[in-house]
Formats: C-alpha cells, structure tokens, sequence
C-alpha cells in the first residue's frame, strides 16, 4: 500500500472529439514503505488517466513512474489500490486545469 504526497489535476485536450467522456490526467506522488517491492531510491510517482462519462467514472490508464527520472515502473495496482486512486480521483477531479 502507498500513501499520496502530493498531487497535480489537469483536463486533457481533445481537438477532435473523439473520445467518450472528458479525461483528466493526475499525476499523484506518492510515500511507498522501504519494504514494499513498489519502493525505489528515485521515489514513486504514478500517473493516472481517469474518465469522467455521463453515468460512470473509470480509470482508463495508469503507470508508475520514478519520480525523479520519469522512467516506467512494470507494477500493477492490486483492486484495494484502484479504489484508493478512484476515490482520490473523484475528489479531485473539480480541481483541475486546463491544458
């Protein structure tokens, strides 16, 4: 499990109109324990591409990254985790910029 440190909200652009719902990208920081196989010296970050449709609100990509590099973790949420990130996200998600 992970705790969120801080946390950025923005509202992606869709020139054309072709995706379904409005998407939002959250970039969450995030406290990983020393002993958990998440946890690397360069610190976690993930980023999340949430959806927001007319009667649902889903997660349609993550990925962790490191924090300081950017690259690309291969780690899955587990489904206690993707709850946390979906409630996080839904009470968020008013806080968003523009992009």
């Amino acid at each position: 499990m992970f705790e969120i440190t801080e946390y950025s909200v923005e509202l992606m652009k869709d020139p054309f109109g072709i995706l379904s719902g409005t998407r939002y990208e959250f970039i969450l920081d995030l406290a990983v324990d020393e002993e958990d196989e998440l946890h690397h010296e360069d610190g976690v970050s993930l980023r999340v591409i949430y959806v927001v449709e007319e009667d649902s609100r889903r997660i349609a990509k993550y990925e962790f990254l490191t924090t300081t590099s950017n690259k690309y973790l291969d780690f899955e949420m587990d489904e206690e985790e993707e709850q946390q990130i979906l409630a996080f996200c839904g009470e968020h998600v008013s806080e968003a910029e523009f992009i």
